[in-house]
């Protein structure tokens, strides 16, 4: 007498085939899992040193940057006080901002494949976009229109009553000279 129940001989072998490839697949995802953790674990220590040694660049830059505008600074006083005007006609440039202080240029990151870089361009490209649409879609609020034109309104206003005053001071000023240029005889006489 056979029970119903009763599983087929080559149903029984497929669900064991079925669970050891089950098994095996799951320790080699697991077995990847854990290099391109490792890989991942190593770029970002990789990148926490390059991030460490643009800081600490930076830094020095920051420095440097201070000092020099401190000696400007002072320069420019020490000028002033002796009746010369300072104008700054230097050409600035980034020259040297790529290269690292040993004086090798930076390393290069490896490349990346075709589809992936053409994926990440699209997606940098799209959100530019969409932030520049959003963006402008803000500037362009009438809030902001409105504000932009008060201010206007008030830095014109600012600016002509400043004019103002300065030409009542450069009046006055060039009044007191030609009062101390006449001889007192011709004012008297």
């Amino acid at each position: 007498m056979t029970s119903a129940l009763v599983v087929p001989g080559w149903l029984a072998v497929f669900a064991v085939l079925v669970l050891i490839a089950l098994v095996v697949t799951v320790g080699w995802l697991v077995r990847e899992l854990r290099r391109t953790r490792d890989r991942g674990e190593e770029v970002l220590a990789s990148a926490a040193a390059d991030v460490d040694e643009l800081r600490d660049e930076l830094d020095a830059l920051q420095v440097r940057l201070l000092d020099e505008a401190r000696q400007l600074e002072d320069a420019r006083r020490t000028l002033q006080l002796s009746g010369v005007t300072v104008v700054d006609d230097r050409e600035y440039r980034i020259t040297a901002l790529g290269e690292r202080r040993g004086g090798g240029p930076l390393a290069l990151m490896p490349t990346v494949p075709g589809p992936q870089f053409v994926d990440t361009m699209l997606r940098e490209s799209l959100i530019r976009t969409a932030s520049i649409a959003a963006g402008l879609r803000r500037a362009l609020a009438p809030e902001v229109r409105n504000r932009i034109r008060f201010e206007m309104k008030r830095e014109v206003k600012r600016s002509r009553k400043q004019r103002k005053t300065d030409l009542k001071q450069a009046r006055r000023e060039w009044e007191a000279r030609q009062r101390a240029a006449v001889p007192a005889s011709e004012v008297s006489g």
